[in-house]
């Protein structure tokens, strides 16, 4: 068997794993690389070409979730090639895409490539996925901050990998995490590779919360404030979840845009079948310029959703509010405010119509060391444990894990002594 990280090992986002036998090849995830502030995404593998020579032979790619550093290179992938992702997954990206056929000038999203997207096959939580009958694919569910996250199980040549994607135990859905690795996937047979991400291994003095602390800080924030106003992803189901609730909490309007609501209807009608906590029922459209809308929201109070495209909006509308019972509340990673290559102007510029009135309200999307360790610990793999989505990757070997667990992380290229698995570091 062998394995290639094409990208992946020292750099966060970007990922592409490749698995492959004799007879068939797959690849795990095909993301483009991340951005840096306002700057598009330098990535050579972003066109045709590249990724045509890189995708040539391959059966199948299976995509953890939709975030653009795992998924957003499917648009180059060439026909026949069978593109595989989450159901409610799916829907998310075909929704995104849908509203960023409409700014060509800031998304060059193309009617072909919805096309594409609409070809995706799909998946649901532990459906075995056979390729070529010689390659098992298995997906179990783990919380991110996407919806309808995954890792997966592969199986060939009696050979076990588990593949992470990006995790946490800090979501509301992350207490699974551990049980399912234990008392569903290990039984099986041991893990012989553990391919693993390490987002927060660069990040280590980021304060952690779980989702429900995120919930109850809100809550908080809306009882000292009447007009609240929220950036955070728009499709991080958790996060919404949070502020959703707090607004609920505080009895005051729920508020999102169009493209908001057409995302949280999926949510609803998907995860909200099963979890009551992902249900949004109960918010409103803001329709912007409407003096009866406004007038009840004054004297109701709200929590709205608010994205970089509404900037005029929330000057205007800033006018005509309490500036003492007004706040914002920026709930997406730090580095995008902070000054450096990072830094998007955009949520800089939001953040200042505020004149201070600000509250900085997140958690990562990524495991923590502690967990990580944790993983690897029970897990435990028999042969190696490869670090991918993290800035440093030599970091894992100061993790709480044993000492023989540490000899079996790989960051360059190997071989076991049996020659049963050879890994390769082929960085793009």
């Amino acid at each position: 068997m062998q394995i290639t990280i094409h990208r992946g090992i020292n750099q966060i986002g970007g990922c592409i794993t490749e698995i492959a036998t004799d007879k068939t090849r797959i690849l795990i995830d095909l993301g483009q690389n991340l951005p840096k502030g306002n700057v598009p995404s330098d990535d050579n593998m972003a066109n045709r070409g590249n990724v045509e020579d890189l995708t040539k032979g391959v059966n199948a790619i299976f995509y953890t979730h939709y975030h653009g550093d795992h998924v957003e290179l499917f648009k180059y992938v060439p026909e026949g090639i069978e593109q595989h992702i989450g159901e409610v997954a799916k829907q998310v990206m075909l929704c995104k895409y849908e509203a960023l056929i409409h700014i060509p000038e800031n998304a060059p999203v193309k009617a072909e490539d919805i096309q594409l997207l609409e070809s995706f096959k799909t998946f649901r939580e532990r459906q075995e996925m056979p390729v070529n009958n010689d390659i098992k694919v298995t997906p179990y569910f783990v919380s991110h901050s996407a919806c309808d996250a995954y890792m997966f199980l592969i199986e060939a040549e009696g050979k076990r990998i588990l593949h992470t994607g990006d995790f946490r135990d800090h979501g509301y859905l992350g207490k699974g995490l551990m049980p399912v690795i234990k008392e569903i996937i290990l039984p099986k047979g041991a893990i012989d590779v553990l391919i693993t991400e390490g987002t927060m291994l660069s990040r280590s003095t980021e304060k952690v919360l779980h989702e429900n602390d995120i919930k109850l800080n809100a809550i908080e924030l809306m009882r000292q404030h009447k007009y609240v106003f929220v950036l955070c992803s728009s499709t991080d189901i958790d996060r919404l979840a949070s502020f959703y609730q707090a607004a609920q909490e505080t009895d005051r309007s729920f508020l999102y845009d169009n493209y908001q609501k057409n995302v949280l209807n999926i949510f609803t009608e998907t995860k909200g079948a099963i979890h009551k906590l992902f249900r949004f029922d109960n918010g409103h459209y803001y329709k912007h310029g409407h003096k009866k809308q406004l007038d009840l929201l004054k004297g109701k109070g709200f929590c709205m959703l608010v994205r970089p495209k509404h900037d005029d909006q929330i000057k205007e509308l800033l006018t005509q509010l309490s500036e003492e019972q007004t706040l914002f509340i920026y709930s997406m990673w730090s580095g995008y405010l902070n000054e450096g290559e990072n830094q998007k102007e955009e949520y800089v510029k939001i953040k200042n119509l505020f004149n201070g009135r600000f509250e900085c309200l997140h958690t990562s999307g990524h495991a923590t060391p502690e967990t990580l360790a944790k993983v690897c610990n029970l897990v435990n793999p028999t042969t190696a444990i490869v670090p991918i989505h993290s800035g440093k990757s030599d970091n894992f070997r100061e993790l709480a894990i044993t000492e023989d667990l540490r000899s079996k992380i790989v960051t360059t290229s190997i071989q076991d002594k049996e020659n049963a698995i050879k890994i390769t570091i082929n960085e793009k």
